[in-house]
């Protein structure tokens, strides 16, 4: 997957944005202004860090070492690194950022999400 793939699914996504609050090269989406995915546009090969279910990150870790590690300077407990031009499935890494967007989703005040549905 290149990384404009990845930009476009993130941003094909209900009240997605993106910006670049911490320097000009790590692109950050947000959904209704949290963090679910962000990516340094200058690494190679390219990786994408996603959020992920603290048993759901062990697990994959393991099936795709090397692949798929705790995020750096990041909770490493929630958060994966994961290489998107690599032998991870396109189809997993889509499960991937579908799944850290719904975790964001989740944890928004109810004002958020009803801000949310109704976009």
């Amino acid at each position: 997957m290149h990384l404009e793939e990845f930009r476009d699914y993130c941003l094909a996504k209900k009240g997605v944005t993106e910006s670049f609050p911490f320097d000009e090269h790590t692109l950050v989406f947000k959904v209704m202004g949290k963090m679910f995915a962000l990516t340094g546009l200058e690494r190679v090969p390219p990786q994408v860090n996603l959020k992920c279910d603290p048993e759901r990150s062990a697990s994959l870790r393991e099936e795709y070492d090397g692949l798929i590690f705790g995020a750096f300077h990041m909770s490493k407990l929630h958060w994966n690194t994961v290489e998107i031009a690599s032998n991870v499935p396109r189809n997993l890494i889509y499960e991937l950022i579908d799944h850290s967007y719904e975790l964001v989703v989740a944890g928004l005040t109810k004002k958020l999400k009803e801000e949310l549905k109704n976009l």
